[in-house]
């Protein structure tokens, strides 16, 4: 197959064109560092043609609701509209667990995150749309958001991550399936209070900070009540353990900061 990664040198994109690539697909990794902006629709012409799947898996830059949900809005439109002008038959988009019951709720990140899901499901183009938990190299990146000088409030919310690598073979798999026209969960295998682990994310990285857990903070622009970011009982679950991700030495402050790494192409 012939599959174009949108945000394909980002975190996941990187992990999941390198995947993609050793099963023998062909495949365009699409991003602003290749010459390619999902947002303007610069360069999608060439990224697309005789694309089989287009899969993305670009972020917003904006984590506030005004900013993100222009950027999605403009850069899924795009996406739809030279995806269907290149023939493209299967539009796969990674999402967050939780993100409809969010947007109902708080709105924030989320409500930009379920307006571009609505855009894909209403657009009559065959899609599938990844639903993830959070990230474990994403940990630092929640404590710096929620900071205020040495002080991190956050949720005690239950959450199940995964490891980036897992969230990739997931989006991998559902790429070169049939499209399933619905939302598809997948989620990590443990169940963690969120200031806790991130708590504990902060101490193997030796950071100071201190993470209070606030029944009032919120998480990218919403308040969580308690199970928002657990995953239904269909979800399929990932194999990577969050201590089997520390020793594989993921977690360390040597090995490219990667608790403190982006999720943004």
């Amino acid at each position: 197959m012939r599959i174009a990664v949108i945000g394909g040198t980002g975190l996941i994109g990187t992990r999941l064109v390198a995947r993609l690539q050793s099963e023998g697909h062909d495949v365009v990794a699409a991003s602003r560092a290749t010459g390619v902006d999902s947002y303007t629709g610069e360069g999608l012409d060439e990224a697309l043609a005789g694309a089989d799947a287009l899969v993305d898996v670009s972020n917003s830059g904006y984590l506030d609701e005004r900013g993100a949900n222009e950027f999605f809005y403009a850069s899924t439109l795009n996406l739809l509209t030279y995806g269907a002008a290149a023939g493209v038959r299967h539009h796969v988009a990674l999402s967050v667990v939780g993100t409809d019951r969010l947007a109902r709720s708080e709105g924030g990140y989320f409500a930009a995150k379920a307006a571009q899901e609505k855009l894909i499901r209403e657009s009559g183009r065959p899609y599938t749309i990844v639903h993830a938990t959070q990230f474990f190299e994403f940990i630092q990146a929640i404590a710096d958001s929620a900071s205020v000088r040495y002080v991190v409030r956050l949720s005690n919310a239950f959450f199940q991550p995964m490891a980036a690598d897992d969230v990739a073979a997931a989006v991998a798999g559902t790429a070169v399936a049939p499209p399933a026209n619905d939302v598809v969960e997948f989620a990590g295998p443990e169940r963690f209070r969120l200031a806790e682990l991130v708590q504990r994310g902060l101490r193997i990285r030796q950071d100071p900070r201190e993470v209070v857990a606030d029944p009032l903070a919120e998480y990218f622009g919403a308040r969580l009540e308690e199970d928002e970011l657990l995953p239904g009982p269909a979800a399929a679950l990932a194999p990577t353990r969050f201590a089997d991700w520390l020793a594989a030495g993921a977690g360390s402050a040597d090995s490219g900061r990667a608790l403190g790494q982006r999720a943004v192409s």
